[in-house]
């Protein structure tokens, strides 16, 4: 396995000490982080997976998944929304033809616009109606994330008789929002419910027909959104750990019967830090491994196997073990 410096954008650098000074409190108090959004689409974040052909940074899969870990470190909520943004560029490049690659990424890029989705897979409640020139579109869909401030979204549907879901992008501004977020933490997702109200699509607009039958290429987006939660979660931990360090330095004393005098040099601690560093390190070189399995099969194209998208699969459920785990306990369940 090859290691890697991770990759840091310079902007983000700029950016996580401001983030970081409101991170707690913006998660206290929930709502739509307009301000933060403005700052993240400013400094160019929204182009980091639109590929240089219409303009954009075009960063590895590794590379990109360490912005969002990166983010998640002071702020868990924003690098979700800037990761889930991330996915629906992917999506329109995975399912999209040429034209609408074309169209949609320069948009993205030229207008800075943000990307929301309502392509949760559990949620059915959506019906697409075959129309004159494309569909219509009646229903809702719940824990669309990133779907406050964006102009686009994408979206999955049932058609009645298929055995597919239609896939398909619309404007949010079509779309009803509902605003119905109240979860405990990462409060500023904007994972809101929608609800369509007979909002034509036209065929220009349709990703995948649900008479199309998913491509391994196709199942490679459920990959990456898996990859997104790994990422998240390893930045949450390493936020943690770097927390935990300045407290140390900063605010602790060793424990009593520690028989030293200075608290960084407090065994106890020190054994704590140590573990979870290590648990850290090989978290992140597993998600790392993943990124790269996950680059060399969408590199592939429609040449990709399901053989090969499954190697993809078992490099991120490797990861997944790893990094959602309790990374307090000790190697015995306690220190």
């Amino acid at each position: 396995m090859a290691l890697h410096t991770p990759y840091r954008h310079p902007a983000l650098d700029t950016l996580l000490p401001i983030l970081s000074e409101s991170a707690a409190r913006r998660d206290r108090e929930g709502g739509h982080a307009h301000e933060e959004k403005r700052l993240l689409r400013e400094a160019g974040l929204l182009n980091l997976s639109i590929p240089r052909l219409h303009g954009g940074d075009q960063l590895s899969w590794v590379q990109l998944y360490q912005q969002i870990r990166t983010l998640a470190t002071v702020d868990s909520a924003l690098a979700h929304v800037l990761a889930f943004h991330h996915l629906q560029v992917i999506t329109v490049l995975i399912y999209g033809d040429a034209t609408q690659q074309a169209d949609l990424l320069v948009q993205t890029r030229e207008q800075g616009l943000w990307w929301g989705n309502a392509m949760n897979p559990l949620d059915k409640r959506l019906i697409a109606t075959p129309s004159a020139g494309g569909y219509r579109l009646t229903g809702a869909k719940a824990f669309c994330s990133g779907t406050r401030g964006s102009q686009w979204m994408t979206l999955s549907a049932h058609v009645d008789g298929q055995a597919y879901p239609l896939l398909a992008i619309v404007p949010t501004a079509q779309v009803r929002q509902r605003d119905d977020w109240n979860p405990i933490g990462q409060r500023q997702t904007d994972s809101i419910s929608v609800e369509f109200i007979d909002v034509f699509i036209p065929h220009e607009q349709v990703l995948k027909q649900p008479d199309v039958p998913p491509s391994a290429l196709h199942t490679l987006r459920n990959c990456f959104a898996q990859l997104v939660l790994v990422n998240l979660y390893l930045g949450i931990a390493e936020g943690a750990l770097s927390a935990g360090c300045t407290f140390i330095r900063e605010q602790a004393r060793p424990w009593i019967t520690s028989g030293v005098d200075a608290r960084e040099d407090d065994p106890f601690q020190q054994n704590r830090v140590g573990l979870l560093d290590a648990r850290i390190a090989g978290a992140a070189a597993a998600a790392d491994r993943a990124g790269e399995w996950m680059q060399r099969a969408y590199a592939r194209g429609s040449l990709l196997t399901l053989e090969e998208r499954g190697e993809v699969s078992l490099a991120i459920g490797q990861a997944k073990v790893l990094t959602p785990r309790d990374q307090s306990a000790g190697q015995s369940g306690a220190v």
